[in-house]
């Protein structure tokens, strides 16, 4: 009986852990957070794959940036990085992912920033600064549709501000000598930038022993939850102006779960200025930070 050649198998990846802000040592680096969908790219003997984060073969779905793959100069490689849609200017547009991937895959572009193996050797016991040597070796010029995430050592607060300034939505810093482990570790770590802006109240969710809920819509859409930690003077005329215009129902569509829970919804004509992490494609850790009536 002929022996079939294993192929190289999906490595599940490391998580980088949210903090609040990033670290300053000169023992880490920097790189953008690119907003997409994180994927892998494994070459072998039978040609190339590329995966979801979960492990899912998207190949299909990403059949030009697998077609690139195949022309690196190597015979066996896994490559972690971003599935991105690059606007003109090169920035991730998170929402023009689903139809680029359905319609126009030749307008994605992977973004490159680990290489975990390569022709036979698991590089995952060396420092990921050697990594990503060997790893722009084998995809420079690295300007078309793969790409490679560019870094800096140190100064973690001031590639911060850089990110804030440019509209990104954050960064990862990792350690220079950190070797690659899957699961969640502080040896990566992720610092996402804060935005302010307003939104459309649709009711007040209360819940013991825990803040009270705010449900937020944007340009028409359910947006989500964010926390009213107003002050107590504040707060009690938001309660007094919920209680007058009161509804029946959600004025905006919600999710089954939200529409099912205990909320006292509002009549239009209430907004909130309100706090959240920025490129969220749902509000994520937000805050009411202040409400007005719309004239």
């Amino acid at each position: 009986m002929r022996d079939v050649k294993e192929r190289l198998k999906f490595i599940k990846p490391l998580e980088p852990v949210q903090v609040e802000t990033p670290p300053v040592s000169d023992d880490w680096l920097h790189e953008i957070k690119y907003d997409g969908f994180r994927a892998q790219l494994v070459l072998d003997w039978a040609g190339a794959r590329a995966f979801s984060r979960n492990g899912h073969d998207w190949s299909q779905r990403y059949w030009p940036v697998v077609q690139a793959a195949e022309k690196l100069p190597a015979k066996s490689f896994i490559i972690d990085g971003e599935m991105i849609a690059p606007d003109p200017d090169g920035r991730p547009n998170f929402h023009e992912m689903h139809s680029r991937m359905t319609w126009n895959a030749e307008l994605l572009a992977f973004v490159a920033f680990d290489l975990l193996h390569l022709d036979g050797e698991d590089l995952r016991a060396q420092p990921l600064i050697e990594r990503k040597a060997r790893l722009w070796n084998l995809i420079k010029p690295a300007k078309d549709i793969i790409q490679y995430s560019d870094h800096v050592e140190g100064n973690g607060a001031a590639f911060f501000e850089a990110v804030e300034k440019m509209g990104l939505e954050g960064m990862v810093s990792k350690r220079r000598e950190s070797l690659y482990r899957s699961g969640k570790l502080d040896a990566w770590v992720k610092t996402k930038c804060w935005e302010v802006g307003d939104f459309e109240l649709l009711g007040i969710r209360r819940e013991p022993g825990k803040p009270a809920a705010a449900i937020m819509a944007r340009d028409g859409r359910y947006a989500g939850a964010a926390a009213v930690t107003l002050p107590a003077g504040l707060r009690e005329r938001l309660w007094q102006r919920v209680q007058q215009a009161k509804s029946a129902k959600p004025p905006r569509p919600v999710p089954t779960a939200v529409a099912g829970a205990d909320v006292d919804w509002v009549r239009p004509g209430i907004k909130a200025k309100v706090r959240f992490l920025r490129g969220e494609h749902k509000l994520r850790h937000a805050t009411v930070q202040d409400f007005r009536e719309e004239d």
